[in-house]
């Protein structure tokens, strides 16, 4: 196992994309939180009336523990550039034939796709580390007297994790069946951010069935509930979402395992 990884690394950290993505990453993570943090304060600094009732409204979404919610919620707005990475990385392997080069010196199609996985998750891991560290800052610096509770929905650290291993798991699916980067890479974009949302909303308000909540990437987005302070805007919607998280956890390890099965079985059967 550790050669597999010291191996992969060595192939991520050549690719210049590697690190301007991580980069954007490290921009993009903070940069929408902090943004949305200045948005809510400007509304709840408001002296007038109205002010002080949207402030009541919103409660305190970037203070402990709530913050582990809020910012999860938005940073898992950004998955798609990791998502890229990976993307990248798997397409790489044919691009530049070293997936043939890899099985020619000695490794199995199993050693193969388990390496592959590593990658993915290193990457989630990272994310993970990042989304963390920046919902620890946060919590630290706006929460003004000592919270009894920093740590209670710290649990969205797992929850926000796992959404992102299965939608990078997808991503490496997509660019695994394609092999093209550019084309993998405009798929995977439309489906995730206009096909997919289209169709399940479309399914929810027009034809009142919720059968979208089994489409691939909304089975892991149910996974991470929206900040409370949306439950006000529909309270029976938000009650629902917080009672689906279980099951919705539920469904995305099944889908990781489904989506790491078909993998294994398209990179067995296909020739090289």
């Amino acid at each position: 196992m550790s050669s597999l990884v010291k191996t992969e690394w060595l192939k991520i950290s050549r690719y210049p994309a590697f690190w301007l993505l991580t980069g954007l990453c490290i921009l993009s993570y903070p940069g929408i939180n902090y943004i949305s943090l200045n948005i809510f304060k400007k509304i709840v600094k408001k002296e007038s009336a109205a002010g002080q009732v949207i402030s009541m409204f919103l409660g305190e979404p970037f203070t402990f523990p709530e913050v582990w919610r809020t910012t999860a919620y938005f940073s898992s707005w950004f998955i798609f550039i990791p998502a890229v990475l990976v993307i990248m990385l798997i397409t790489n392997e044919y691009t530049y034939r070293t997936s043939r080069q890899n099985i020619i010196d000695g490794w199995s199609r199993q050693q193969f796709i388990l390496a592959k996985m590593v990658d993915v998750l290193m990457v989630s891991v990272l994310v993970t580390l990042l989304y963390s560290v920046v919902a620890l800052v946060i919590g630290i610096t706006n929460t003004k007297s000592p919270s009894p509770d920093i740590w209670g929905k710290s649990y969205h650290v797992f929850l926000f994790a796992l959404q992102t291993f299965s939608q990078l798991s997808l991503a490496f699916m997509i660019g695994l069946l394609v092999r093209k980067s550019f084309i993998a890479l405009a798929i995977f974009l439309f489906y995730a951010m206009v096909a997919e949302p289209i169709a399940v909303n479309f399914l929810r308000y027009d034809v009142k069935n919720d059968l979208g909540r089994f489409f691939p990437f909304e089975i892991s987005d149910r996974v991470l509930p929206p900040p409370a302070f949306m439950g006000m805007i529909d309270e029976k919607a938000y009650q629902l979402a917080l009672d689906s998280v279980k099951y919705h956890t539920f469904y995305t390890v099944l889908l990781i395992i489904g989506t790491w099965s078909i993998n294994y079985w398209i990179y067995t059967k296909r020739d090289l």
